[in-house]
Order: C-alpha cells, then sequence, then structure tokens
C-alpha cells in the first residue's frame, strides 16, 4: 500500500472588489436620489406661485433648490456607500490600511454606478427642465417685447427677402400729392383721381415699408420723411411741417420700441445663460460632495461589519 499523502489546504483569496455589495449599495442611492429629488420637485413647485407678491422670490428658490440638491447628495450617496461597505465580504489577513482603501474604493464606485443610473433615469426629465428654463426666458422677453411687437406688426408681414423690391417698386410710383391742395370731407371732390382711389391700407403698407427698410439703415431719409408726410398731411389734414414733425416722432417711437425688444431678448437670453452656468457649477459641487459622503460612509461600514 502506498503511503497516504497529506495536503495542507490553503485558504482562497477572496476578490479584493465585491461587486455585488457595489451594485446594492448603488441601487439604493440611485432609488432615494429619485425619491427626493421627485419630493424636492414637488415642495419647490408648491413654494412658487405665477400671482405678484405670492411665493418665494427666485432668490431664494434658487437657494432652496441648491440646498435640496446637496441634502439629496448627502443623504443618498451616504446610504449607498455605507451599504457597500456593509454588505461585502470579509477579507482575512489583509492589513488594516489595505481594508481602509478597499472600502473608500467601495464607497467611491458606488457612488459613480449610482450617479450614472441616476443620470439615465433623469435625462429625459433635465431634458425638460432645462429647455423648459429656456422657453420661459424667450416667453418673458417676447412679453417684455410686446409692446413693439404690437407698434410693428405691420412690419411682420412682409417677407424680408421681398421687401427692398416693394420699397423701390413703390419709390417708382409714388405721385406728389402736395400738387393737390388739403383737401377736407367736404372737398374730397377736388382731390386727384388716384389719391381718390388710393387704399388706405395700401397706404399704410407702403409708409410700413418705407420704416422697415429705414429702421435697418438708420434715420428715416428727408425725402421719405417728405413724402410720408404729404400722405399724412393729405389723409389727416395737418399742415405739411406738422405732418413732417408727427412722422418723425413715430418713427422714433418704433425705434425706441424695437430697441427696447431687442435689450429685453439680450437680457433675458444672458439671464438665462448664468443660470445654467450656476446650476452647472453647484451640481458639480453637489456630486463631488456625494462621492466623499459615499466613500466615507463605506469606510464606516466596513468597520462595522469586521467588528
Amino acid at each position: 500500500m502506498s503511503p497516504s499523502i497529506q495536503t495542507e489546504a490553503l485558504p482562497t483569496q477572496a476578490s479584493a472588489v465585491s461587486w455585488g455589495s457595489i451594485i446594492a449599495g448603488a441601487t439604493a442611492a440611485a432609488a432615494l436620489a429619485l425619491i427626493l429629488t421627485m419630493l424636492g420637485t414637488g415642495l419647490g413647485l408648491s413654494s412658487v406661485s405665477p400671482w405678484a407678491y405670492t411665493g418665494i422670490s427666485a432668490g431664494a428658490f434658487g437657494i432652496s433648490a441648491i440646498l435640496w440638491l446637496t441634502i439629496t447628495q448627502l443623504i443618498a450617496s451616504g446610504v449607498g456607500g455605507y451599504l457597500a461597505g456593509r454588505l461585502r465580504t470579509k477579507w482575512i489577513a489583509t492589513d488594516a490600511d489595505e481594508v481602509y482603501f478597499r472600502d473608500t474604493a467601495h464607497g467611491f464606485l458606488a457612488w459613480a454606478v449610482s450617479a450614472l443610473m441616476t443620470a439615465a433615469l433623469l435625462t429625459s426629465m433635465i431634458g425638460t427642465i432645462v429647455s423648459g428654463g429656456i422657453q420661459a426666458g424667450g416667453a418673458a422677453a417676447a412679453a417684455t417685447a410686446g409692446g413693439a411687437a404690437a407698434a410693428g406688426a405691420e412690419l411682420a408681414k412682409y417677407n424680408t427677402n421681398n421687401e427692398p423690391v416693394r420699397y423701390f417698386m413703390d419709390s417708382l410710383f409714388r405721385t406728389d400729392v402736395s400738387a393737390a391742395p388739403t383737401s377736407t370731407i367736404g372737398e374730397s371732390a377736388s382731390m386727384p383721381e388716384t389719391a381718390q382711389q388710393q387704399n388706405p391700407a395700401d397706404t399704410a403698407s407702403e409708409v410700413t415699408r418705407i420704416f422697415m427698410n429705414s429702421l435697418r439703415t438708420g434715420p428715416l431719409p428727408p425725402e421719405d420723411v417728405r413724402y410720408v408726410g404729404q400722405v399724412v398731411a393729405q389723409r389727416t389734414g395737418l399742415p405739411q411741417p406738422e405732418a413732417e414733425k408727427r412722422v418723425v416722432d413715430t418713427y422714433g417711437q418704433v425705434q425706441g420700441k424695437l430697441h427696447e425688444a431687442e435689450t429685453a431678448a439680450k437680457e433675458a437670453t444672458d439671464k438665462t445663460r448664468k443660470t445654467s452656468v450656476y446650476a452647472s457649477l453647484w451640481f458639480f459641487i453637489s456630486l463631488l460632495i456625494g462621492a466623499f459622503t459615499a466613500s466615507y460612509a463605506a469606510t464606516y461600514g466596513g468597520q462595522q461589519r469586521d467588528l
């Protein structure tokens, strides 16, 4: 009989990464972050109001959103990191510093996986919120520019590609209405035939094109002031100098309204840009806080596991 050979059982070395505990912690963190985000959204919407002097201000709302985002990261990342450290396998014959490093890595990995999961779940929601903010900024600019839109409503009817051609055609077929004496209602028979048959809507459209052409180039040319003044004098019975003064004043008002609309649109765009920048920076800071919290909580959970 051959002598029996005794072999010594060698301990199997466990893996340094416990993916089961990491995925468990990440799932818990992502679910908790989603729940807290929904809660914060509901509380935020309930605290604002479209009515004046009702609800919190925009500044207070922004600060509250930042604080809630930070609290969400603290709670969700802390719970996820703790579970990742507490549910890992126990490492035998491993140096204490190595165990501390592995626990920290488990917490960080749990936070990273949960961040990716949350981003995948909230991509559509974030896109909706951002696009809604941009649309709200555009709506605010449009509301601010309502006066300019009303003043230039006639201008918007014409295609920009055809306006120069129409302007020059109108200049070509202008009639010298000042050649006829200014008439009143009882003297309409003395008005030239072309002036009597002229459609008021066509006259307004022509003046609109004159204004539109000059708004893009600068001040109203003197010949346009004189011509439009003649039309106004004929239609209103005002003296020619007073009619020209009315033309210049009206043109200045239209210019002012359009300038206000342009300024309001730029301010709304700049405000939206600054809001997006601040939101991105604070979101970055909150994610860093979450990563640190998850790593620290994992070390605490690992210590509880090894007791």
